[in-house]
């Protein structure tokens, strides 16, 4: 399998992201529940469907285009075809010395947008889950850890890391609407229903001080590319960090995130992973 994806990431990027659209509506028409899930979340959103059909084709674009990004030459930089939108904030929270917290969403190209960051403002760390099959999770680890990107597996170890990077005034990026094992989230309104919501940017934010910057990268058409969108810091997480209840403190921060999170998503709904299934109990984790 590795080598398939070596042998697509010579394809160009129009031609990659094309097929991928084809892949996106083939999942589409093969599979009823993907379906059901897209319809169900794009409504609880609030949204016409027309505005979140391009979604369809765009997460086949996703999965497409990722041998061009995880296979691309060690010092080959990804930035070239990238606008660049917010940087201000960015420069703004690395000055106030308390490290920065980038948060993003199932959202356009955000496996483009960890490897942007890392350039711009590395080095980074960011966690996440390892693929069950061990052909992939090797992959994984190969193309993902850059020398300005630390990829940290979830757990204590990660955590641990995250924490030791914003003390050093760097950066860690996570994606926030993911739903985290049991105990790991509180249940938090997200687009009017509680949805079981991973504290750890909240909590990072409220216990270190340093400054949530929400994030989004947006897939340009037909190859062009992409933009990078730096968004202004989420506000309010002081009056949160001083309420007498720390718990309820936490799920206003959590709630604050979410806010954020849906702003990025009402943005750019043609983008966004509407068949995730952000509403699920959660699942427990195994020792």
């Amino acid at each position: 399998m590795r080598c398939l994806f070596r042998f697509f990431s010579f394809w160009p990027l129009s031609v990659l992201q094309a097929l991928g659209g084809v892949m996106g509506w083939l999942t589409w028409a093969l599979s009823p529940s993907y379906r059901a899930h897209f319809r169900a979340n794009v409504a609880q959103a609030g949204l016409p469907f027309a505005q979140a059909r391009p979604a369809i084709a765009e997460t086949g674009r996703f999965v497409a285009e990722l041998p061009k990004l995880w296979l691309r030459p060690r010092g080959q930089s990804c930035l070239e075809n990238v606008q660049l939108e917010g940087r201000g904030y960015a420069e703004q929270a690395f000055a106030q010395g308390r490290g920065v917290i980038f948060v993003g969403a199932h959202c356009g190209s955000f496996e483009f947008g960890s490897h942007a960051l890392a350039e711009l403002y590395g080095p980074i760390t960011a966690i996440y889950r390892p693929a069950r099959k061990p052909w992939l999770a090797q992959l994984e680890r190969i193309a993902r850890d850059r020398d300005q990107l630390t990829m940290a597996p979830a757990g204590l170890s990660g955590i641990r890391q995250m924490y030791k990077s914003l003390k050093a005034n760097q950066a860690v990026a996570l994606l926030a609407d993911q739903a985290p094992p049991e105990g790991l989230g509180l249940w938090a309104p997200f687009f009017g229903r509680a949805a079981y919501t991973v504290t750890l940017p909240a909590r990072m934010a409220l216990q270190t001080g340093a400054v949530l910057l929400p994030v989004n990268c947006e897939r340009l058409p037909h190859g062009r590319g992409y933009r990078l969108k730096i968004w202004p810091p989420v506000a309010g997480l002081a009056d949160c960090a001083k309420a007498e209840d720390g718990q309820g403190g936490l799920l206003q921060a959590v709630t604050l995130v979410n806010r954020a999170i849906e702003a990025i998503v009402l943005s750019q709904p043609g983008q966004y992973l509407w068949a995730y299934a952000r509403y699920k109990t959660p699942r427990k984790e195994v020792a």
